[in-house]
């Protein structure tokens, strides 16, 4: 055959070859990538309007399909490093040490340096304002060990929360493939945030902070003009597009609205201004309360070999004993007073916390026995049977050893 011809068959077959591989790439394509016009990938457009008081929904579309957080994740960030705060495990003062891995996060960030230190109320305002990827790795650390550690905590978390389709894989809501939310469970976070801890929620309201002499301001500009929002987080990644979770008050009523995916920040921040619109000229929908759950009393010696779980602090007492030198603390304040050391994903992690804790009190623990009791989807460590003065000084003593403990009067 002559060179030519050849020449002409080798190109021929590998145009066909070519053409070949294209339409097995086009047919196999994954499906957030067939709906657009032409084959590019475009974030979930989700959204959800819910009341924070009854925890109603008024409004919602896609709130259940699975997306990125990006940096929403910081929310539940921000959850535990309250709770630590609650538990007296942190301090707002506290100074935290910077280590390589977390300065080198990628921006947006407060360019921490390695061996450098932040306070932690320092580190909350830098995760609402600037959402400093590098300090939202350094909260981390101080709470889980690793970042790794800490994803494990936030995702069980969720779980304890009902945020039943949502995965955290790091801190910060930087890309990563296996970490997934949707905008119902962003507005259940939301809400437990404003909630469970009214007392730091303020910060959210912050729209700048000083650091280093230079002003931060917050990435949150729906805020400055929609009347009555107070917070709460902006988020940003490609694959997720523009999100944010916003709550508002107006007139005593507090909404929650949550988008996700919008193309820009400015489409976003009217999504979630027409929103709050739409509930704001609805009617107030009376507050049902939860039915009661009956709390399920499980004693060590019916406990089972389950898999050890990563413990979630419930750090809100439902009362507060007497001190041992108070009037108060007679027969009449007296009864059965029992402690919570801990809530759990799994029973057997709170026998073994319940446990450990009746050892590190020794003679503080006598006559208290172990006790685990499932309510809520956790499982509560417990020691019971303490009078009330007995009680306050067994969780005095837990928590200068550095381990949340809190009182529960017995019924």
């Amino acid at each position: 055959m002559p060179l030519l011809a050849r020449a002409s068959t080798t190109l021929l077959s590998l145009t066909a070859f070519l053409a070949l591989l294209l339409s097995v790439l086009l047919v196999s394509q994954p499906a957030w990538a067939k709906g657009s016009r032409k084959g590019e990938w475009a974030p979930v457009a989700a959204e959800i309007l819910m009341e924070a008081e009854s925890g109603k929904v008024l409004r919602a579309r896609n709130a259940d399909t699975l997306t990125y957080p990006a940096s929403l994740t910081k929310m539940m960030t921000l959850m535990l490093t309250f709770e630590a705060l609650d538990r007296g495990t942190l301090r707002l003062n506290q100074r935290l040490v910077v280590s390589r891995h977390a300065a080198s996060m990628p921006p947006s960030r407060l360019w921490l340096s390695p061996g450098s230190t932040i306070t932690v109320e320092q580190a909350i305002l830098a995760l609402i304002t600037r959402s400093a990827n590098d300090v939202a790795v350094v909260l981390a650390e101080a709470l889980g060990g690793s970042e790794s550690a800490f994803a494990q905590k936030m995702t069980a978390r969720a779980r304890a929360l009902g945020m039943r389709r949502t995965v955290f894989r790091n801190a910060s809501g930087l890309p990563d493939r296996l970490q997934r939310t949707t905008a119902r469970d962003m507005a259940i976070l939301s809400r437990a945030l404003i909630r469970r801890h009214a007392g730091h929620y303020a910060y959210f309201q912050r729209r700048s902070f000083d650091w280093q002499g230079t002003t931060v301001h917050s990435h949150n500009r729906l805020m400055a003009r929609y009347p009555g929002m107070d917070g709460i987080k902006t988020g940003y990644i490609a694959a997720s597009g523009f999100n944010l979770a916003a709550s508002a008050v107006r007139d005593g009523r507090r909404l929650i609205a949550v988008v996700m995916g919008g193309r820009s920040a400015a489409t976003r921040d009217d999504r979630v201004a027409d929103l709050l619109d739409i509930g704001f000229k609805r009617p107030t929908s009376p507050a049902k309360p939860a039915p009661a759950a009956p709390d399920l009393v499980i004693t060590k010696r019916s406990s089972s070999a389950a898999e050890r779980s990563t413990a979630v602090s419930v750090a809100v007492p439902s009362a507060k004993p007497p001190a041992s030198n108070s009037s108060a603390s007679n027969s009449s304040a007296g009864g059965r007073w029992s402690i919570q050391v801990g809530a759990f994903a799994s029973r057997a992690a709170a026998v073994r916390s319940a446990g450990d804790s009746a050892k590190r009190l020794g003679a503080l623990a006598d006559g208290a026995s172990p006790e685990v009791v499932h309510s809520g989807g956790l499982y509560k460590a417990r020691l019971t049977g303490f009078p009330a003065e007995s009680a306050g000084a067994a969780c005095a003593a837990l928590k200068a050893a550095g381990h949340g403990c809190f009182a529960v009067r017995g019924q």
